[in-house]
């Protein structure tokens, strides 16, 4: 075991990268108790924040690579310890000794070769709005709104859909949007939280040299995560930002947005991590759902401050998580079990997590997967 027992110089690298939430622990275990993975397997992390607050650094365990970043467990401390800043703290380290999961490595190297963790061509990035119409301001075209698509909604398929979807809803709202084409670049959120600390304060700067190159004020984000970055970790005040449902809440509710079609089918709410506990967005999407005529929501186990991860955060994304292991396989259990006919969520790393599940489970004969944005677009088709 690469450990340093009581070393002040392990302390000192852990404080230096961001971790020194340590010293406000005192041990309660409630961050354990909360954390998902003990739905699944052992991981305790208030061990880990032991471990870092007296040099005890294990370099070679999986632990530092499994938190998802989802917030419960600062969300629920008596002391406001941030594990998640422990977590990246360890992280940064690791990275700078390289000592990193291969798949994360590469997620990482594809960022800065290509601009997107999957490692598709920067070329090739707005290929999703061939013949849609949208604006590129980055050819000149101008725009009062920036819609900063992200890079799953850039090159998954299946997400492009939803990508698809914001486009037409915003046409037939009137909306101004436009796009970055293909200069958009990751956002960094994952990059930061997988310790990269370098590549993403590189993105960060190239990101904002962009947004004021084309005057962009008012940004729309598809993804929670880049919703975050944006709004949190990015420091422009004079850029206001928004997830799409925030947008699409404040349309219905000013009657831009009107649903003519009905939605005949029970459904439930997957509120993404990075949307609820990170950012306190819980009330919109389901001001949306609930205006939709025929929907019936319901409400899962866990949901709201409660709801439960679905595994994509932190960098897991580009890590294989062992079938018994996923979270995401619970939560198609959970819609199931309060009669949902649809589980609908409003990101694109859920989205992609719960179909996932849905198909090894075998159960797409019981529940479909949707974003807001696909039942937004069919209940608003003439």
């Amino acid at each position: 075991m690469e450990a340093k027992v009581l070393c002040k110089e392990a302390v000192d690298m852990i404080k230096n990268a961001g971790g020194e939430a340590f010293r406000l622990c005192f041990q309660c275990g409630l961050c354990t108790a909360s954390c998902p993975w003990n739905n699944v397997r052992t991981f305790m992390p208030h061990k880990i924040i032991t471990q870092s607050k007296f040099g005890l650094v294990d370099r070679g365990v999986e632990d530092w690579w499994l938190c998802t970043t989802c917030n419960m467990c600062f969300s629920r401390c008596p002391r406001g310890v941030s594990t998640i800043d422990i977590m990246v703290a360890l992280r940064r380290i690791l990275v700078e000794e390289g000592r990193v999961p291969i798949t994360l490595r590469d997620a990482l190297e594809a960022v800065f070769k290509q601009g997107n963790p999957w490692g598709r061509a920067r070329n090739k990035r707005s290929e999703w709005a061939a013949g849609l119409g949208i604006r590129d301001v980055t050819q000149g075209d101008k725009a009062d709104m920036l819609l900063y698509v992200g890079c799953a909604p850039s090159y998954d398929p299946r997400v492009q859909k939803v990508s698809k979807a914001l486009v037409n809803i915003f046409s037939k709202a009137g909306i101004d949007v436009g796009i970055l084409g293909n200069e958009e670049t990751c956002c960094g959120n994952e990059v930061r939280r997988m310790g990269e600390k370098g590549l993403f304060e590189m993105l960060v700067e190239h990101n904002l040299e962009l947004f004021h190159k084309y005057s962009i004020n008012h940004i729309v984000t598809i993804s929670p995560h880049c919703y975050n970055a944006l709004k949190n970790e990015y420091q422009d005040n004079k850029i206001e930002v928004k997830h799409y449902t925030q947008f699409l809440a404040e349309l219905v509710d000013t009657g831009k947005l009107a649903f003519s079609n009905h939605f005949e089918k029970v459904v439930t709410y997957h509120d993404p991590c990075y949307l609820g506990r990170h950012n306190g967005v819980y009330d919109e999407p389901r001001r949306i759902l609930k205006r939709i005529p025929g929907l019936k929501l319901v409400e899962m186990l866990d949901y709201r401050e409660n709801s439960l991860c679905c595994g994509g955060g932190g960098g897991r994304m580009w890590v294989e998580t062992a079938k018994e292991e996923r979270f995401s396989d619970l939560r198609v259990n959970q819609a199931v079990e309060v009669g949902a006919k649809v589980l609908v969520t409003s990101c694109p790393f859920c989205m992609l997590n719960l179909e996932d599940s849905l198909l090894t489970m075998d159960k797409g004969d019981e529940l479909e997967i949707k974003d807001i944005s696909e039942i937004v677009q069919e209940v608003t088709e003439k």
